[in-house]
């Protein structure tokens, strides 16, 4: 494993919040995320359900974990069922958790292999009344295929139709985006090795490079480091590319006078980092890219104390959107006239600000939490403003993780972000 695990306590404590709200005579059951093939007997790499992983830690494929709180066997109100480690399999795949270790890890004293799940599921239903279940569920966007959690719902519904089934969303969601003190570690060094891979990643930048190149600096620092993998496809824009928010081709030479605009992020422990920071290939920014940098950091240092209980991203972004008409009109895109006269359904900022300031991070990068939920201790989340021109092939994003509290965190303070700290940075090179 290339992480320290969180503590068998953190999560038999999350496993007792769960129980602290589900209905006498109900069970939850969550599954594994799937393993898909890409061809013969290779798979695309495995990325554990985060609810499941948020419960047990488990971090492997075909685990389950049923809850079953009121049963009348003590043994069976926490059962873990993992993969048969087989020495057929062993020799294949190396290393699979054995029953005692997935026990260390979780804290879940009876683990069974998944070969004895359907017997044990019967007994579980038999004892239950009301099933909750966790599917993809994001209001942002709908899964258009089968996931194995949404096979396993069905399946359910299909053999004990007289059982009542509940979604554990509901629930599981506002409990993940209070970051307990273990997670908030976990997040803090999957911060610290994605501000590593930056240093390294601007140090390397130069006129003629393709940005694969940089993509390949932030990949080796990351997983040197102890990450598990990027937190999500990393965005080396440069030119004209750095106005395409999700552009993640990487494969354009960077040319002298360009803006290269970086969004990556480290895994670590399965908690992602976010940042996002813009920098000038040459190692120097024009005037008018400098103008507009100004722009983006004054709004991103105003923004960043606001991220206090209480808040929601809804108000969040309407301070910035008051503060970026102001800074774009000092740039000469608009005028504050033609904010009079603008169509209210579609404000002139837009064109230059066109996503939001911010999302909940934890164990996905875009994590639980909806831009109306007010913040709490705890909560994390990104803070990062943009300006894109694209009439000017000028694309800023500056962006860092914080921690809600009445004098919010900034996880990746001390990471260069001044106009002056990048161009030095560059000139060390």
């Amino acid at each position: 494993m290339r992480y320290k695990p969180l503590s068998a306590e953190f999560y038999k404590g999350r496993r007792r919040n769960l129980v602290g709200e589900l209905p006498q005579d109900s069970i939850a059951v969550l599954v594994s995320h799937d393993e898909y093939p890409r061809c013969g007997d290779t798979t695309f790499p495995f990325r554990q359900n985060s609810d499941l992983l948020y419960l047990c830690g488990i971090d492997q494929e075909e685990t389950v974990l049923a809850i079953a709180p009121w049963h009348p066997n003590p043994a069976f109100r926490e059962v873990l069922f993992i993969k048969n480690p087989s020495p057929e399999k062993v020799v294949w795949f190396g290393h699979r958790l054995s029953k005692s270790e997935a026990t260390a890890l979780s804290g879940v004293e009876t683990v069974m292999f998944v070969d004895e799940f359907d017997q044990v599921l019967n007994d579980l239903m038999v004892h239950s009344r009301r099933v909750y279940l966790n599917i993809p569920e994001d209001p942002r966007m709908k899964t258009t295929f089968p996931t194995g959690e949404v096979r396993f719902a069905k399946r359910l519904a299909d053999e004990y139709p007289l059982h009542k089934f509940c979604r554990l969303a509901p629930i599981l969601r506002p409990m993940r985006t209070v970051k307990d003190v273990e997670e908030l570690s976990a997040m803090k060094t999957a911060c610290d090795i994605t501000g590593k891979a930056f240093l390294r990643a601007a140090r390397a930048v130069k006129p003629g490079k393709y940005e694969y190149e940089i993509e390949a600096e932030l990949t080796f620092e990351m997983l040197r480091n102890g990450a598990t993998t990027h937190s999500f496809a990393p965005i080396v824009a440069s030119g004209p590319d750095t106005c395409i928010l999700h552009y993640i081709k990487n494969d354009k030479v960077m040319n002298d006078g360009d803006l290269l605009l970086l969004d990556f992020g480290a895994e670590y422990a399965n908690y992602a980092g976010d940042c996002s920071r813009t920098i000038p290939v040459n190692g120097k920014f024009s005037p008018r890219q400098r103008a507009v940098y100004e722009a983006v950091l004054s709004i991103y240092k105003d923004t960043l104390p606001l991220f206090r209980p209480g808040m929601t991203i809804n108000k969040i972004n309407d301070f910035v959107f008051r503060r970026m008409d102001e800074e774009l009109v000092k740039l000469g895109l608009y005028t504050a006239k033609d904010i009079e006269m603008q169509d209210p359904d579609s404000p002139l900022f837009k064109k230059y600000y066109m996503h939001n300031t911010s999302h909940f991070i934890g164990l996905d990068v875009h994590d639980v939490g909806e831009r109306d939920w007010v913040f709490q201790p705890g909560n994390v989340l990104s803070c990062e403003p943009g300006i894109y021109i694209a009439d000017e092939c000028i694309g800023v994003r500056i962006e860092t993780d914080v921690v809600v509290a009445e004098n919010p965190v900034d996880l990746m303070a001390g990471l260069p972000v001044e106009a002056d700290e990048i161009e030095a940075l560059m000139k060390d090179n």
